[in-house]
């Protein structure tokens, strides 16, 4: 009963063309008689003449049997199943530590509605593509943050999203170089040795340390991207307790993205630079990347299990009728 209940077949679409074969046989059957097919040729006074006589044998027809291994051959296709057999899941070992700038200036509003928020949808873009990979958060302003671990879980990073802007950081500061040395230390303790790391920022104030750090994670087998978030016109930034940022000779200071200096940022980490248009191109990038390290890892209690297919039990039967159908003067 236990065999009852789990027997199926893998691939029941061949069972359409069952009907299909034992038609043909019994088509068959009805127009290849003992004659040879003589009698659409010769008189039927004559061909009595030109027949050798069986001896009062009946000849044997191979037809029956030629439907018997058309069944056979079939019933192996539609793959009878009736046991499961468990083995290891593997994952892609591909590692992507984001991080995401929460300085002042992302609260300027020259992207709609400001831009951290638009780094926040550009971040939940990748998560959709992560796909196998592990993925692990860091916010900075002055010092970074670890929002989460490498893990394989995105939708935990994405519900952490929506509360991620520059108001909740202690303090505030514009320092790149420690967010990268913990992209670093996420990857290294994740067990990856040639990870990504995206960098989501409006620009940064530490240039010189921040390109040797980025040529040194390149050094170390992993590579920096950039994405450029803001325009080049640039937009004052909001103060909190005074309005808007004035400079030393009182008028707004606006903050302005420097592409220059991120896309050198990313020429020294050996990645690319991409704007929030081209985002998608950057998204194509990691997933080539991925589908090319040809490494994977066993998925930590996972298993996937499969069906085995019965259909080969039934070859050595198939085989012993095909043997009978070779015997001379059948076909």
């Amino acid at each position: 009963m236990e065999l009852m209940h789990h027997f199926h077949f893998l691939r029941p679409a061949w069972l359409l063309a069952l009907p299909l074969l034992w038609g043909l046989s019994y088509w068959l059957a009805r127009h290849r008689d003992n004659n040879g097919n003589w009698a659409g040729l010769v008189d039927t006074e004559l061909l009595s003449g030109l027949l050798l006589d069986g001896g009062g044998k009946r000849s044997r027809t191979p037809w029956p049997w030629l439907a018997l291994a058309w069944t056979l051959a079939v019933l192996a296709l539609t793959g009878p199943s009736w046991q499961q057999l468990p083995s290891a899941a593997y994952r892609g070992n591909e590692a992507w530590a984001l991080v995401l700038d929460l300085s002042p200036s992302m609260a300027a509003t020259d992207l709609t509605p400001n831009r951290y928020t638009r780094a926040r949808y550009a971040l939940d873009d990748i998560l959709n593509a992560a796909e196998d990979a592990r993925v692990g958060l860091v916010a900075f302003s002055d010092e970074p943050y670890t929002v989460t671990p490498m893990t394989d879980d995105v939708a935990t990073i994405r519900t952490l999203l929506p509360p991620l802007n520059p108001d909740i950081m202690p303090s505030a500061g514009d320092n790149l170089t420690p967010a990268l040395d913990q992209a670093r230390e996420l990857l290294t303790r994740s067990g990856s040795k040639n990870g990504q790391i995206v960098v989501l920022t409006d620009g940064f104030a530490d240039p010189s340390a921040a390109f040797g750090a980025a040529q040194k994670l390149r050094a170390q087998g992993m590579t920096v991207n950039v994405v450029g978030i803001g325009t080049k016109a640039g937009a004052p930034v909001n103060q909190a307790d005074s309005g808007f940022a004035q400079d030393a000779h009182g008028q707004l200071k606006l903050v302005r993205l420097d592409t220059d200096q991120l896309r050198q940022l990313a020429t020294m980490g050996g990645g690319v630079y991409v704007d929030l248009d081209q985002l998608p191109t950057l998204i194509d990038d990691l997933q080539t990347a991925a589908a090319h390290s040809g490494k994977a890892r066993a998925a930590n209690n996972v298993s996937v299990v499969h069906w085995l297919d019965g259909g080969v039990w039934l070859l050595p039967l198939l085989l012993l009728v095909a043997a009978l159908l070779a015997r001379r003067g059948w076909l």
